[in-house]
């Protein structure tokens, strides 16, 4: 099985540097002009798409007409109290100070903490995997956000690696093969 976790196409939020999570904006101009450059690139049997527009977006332009079967557990993080901020405003918050120097373990004040939404991405990821692998499925693309993949990877993705290893650019991802222990992997450019 090859299966393609590809982040969603440039937001207006992405271009001002801003915690964007469960805000539901779409794609900006340049995101969409981005993807269409990166049409066709992709061949898949099965599509996963996180809920939020972006990704929905992303998807139809990358695979236009194509089904997209929606997994909410695929959404990205609450960013809680920083959500919609950029790091710009958020520098006098002792709260956000603090956020960064836990190297980002610490929970979003009224947010998600980093250690349940890996494991919903995760657990996400296992069960469509297990789906695709009963129905013999052999080219899967998921298109969800940069914090998915990066917990996602994070637990699969062999050579190992941390959390932040495994960030990507809009628009960018990476293509898996099953391995023994997990998936090997080379970046999507």
């Amino acid at each position: 099985m090859v299966l393609y976790l590809i982040r969603h196409g440039k937001t207006r939020g992405n271009l001002e540097k801003r915690y964007i999570g469960v805000t539901d904006e779409p794609l900006c101009s340049q995101g969409r002009i981005e993807l269409e450059e990166q049409r066709q690139k992709f061949s898949v049997q099965k599509l996963y798409v996180s809920p939020l527009l972006r990704c929905r977006q992303t998807a139809e332009i990358l695979f236009p007409g194509m089904e997209q079967e929606i997994v909410e557990d695929f959404r990205e993080c609450d960013f809680g109290a920083f959500e919609n901020k950029n790091y710009l405003e958020l520098a006098a918050d002792p709260d956000y100070q603090r956020w960064i120097d836990s190297q980002g373990t610490l929970p979003f004040p009224d947010g998600e903490d980093r250690e349940g939404f890996s494991g919903r991405c995760v657990s996400a990821f296992y069960q469509t995997i297990e789906t695709c692998r009963r129905a013999k499925t052999e080219s899967v693309g998921m298109v969800i956000h940069g914090g998915t993949i990066m917990s996602i990877m994070e637990q699969v993705g062999i050579p190992r690696g941390s959390y932040y290893d495994f960030q990507v650019e809009n628009g960018r991802g990476f293509s898996l093969r099953s391995c023994e222990g997990g998936f090997t992997y080379d970046r999507i450019c």
